[in-house]
């Protein structure tokens, strides 16, 4: 399997959604399992609503939140399943580390 993709897609997007302070943040706000809208997610925050928006648009079109209309407000929640993702991708990458160690443990030790 190759680093640069996993079960046909390319984890890179999930990671660089989470390299950003501000996504990092709001995912961890969702991470609870409650759906919030966007004014509920500014409050508390130095962030516009035009800003939080970006950031949450960011984050849905790589997995990591879905929104749904509640009458005239979007409201965003968090989807595990992209994160299981990015571990198994991470797993993946471990295991092939743990190997290419123990091989080269084994080739110094000869």
């Amino acid at each position: 399997m190759s680093l640069l993709e996993f079960h046909g897609a390319d984890p890179a997007p999930i990671f660089a959604a989470l390299g950003d302070p501000t996504r990092l943040s709001l995912l961890t706000r969702l991470s609870d399992g409650q759906s919030r809208s966007i004014a509920s997610l500014s409050a508390d925050t130095q962030l516009t609503r035009q800003a939080i928006t970006k950031h949450l648009h960011v984050l849905e079109n790589v997995g990591l939140v879905k929104s749904s209309r509640t009458g005239r407000e979007s409201r965003f929640a968090f989807q595990p399943q992209a994160v299981a993702e990015a571990k198994a991708y991470l797993d993946s990458v471990s295991r092939q580390w743990d190997d290419a160690l123990s091989r080269l443990r084994a080739f110094v030790e000869r």
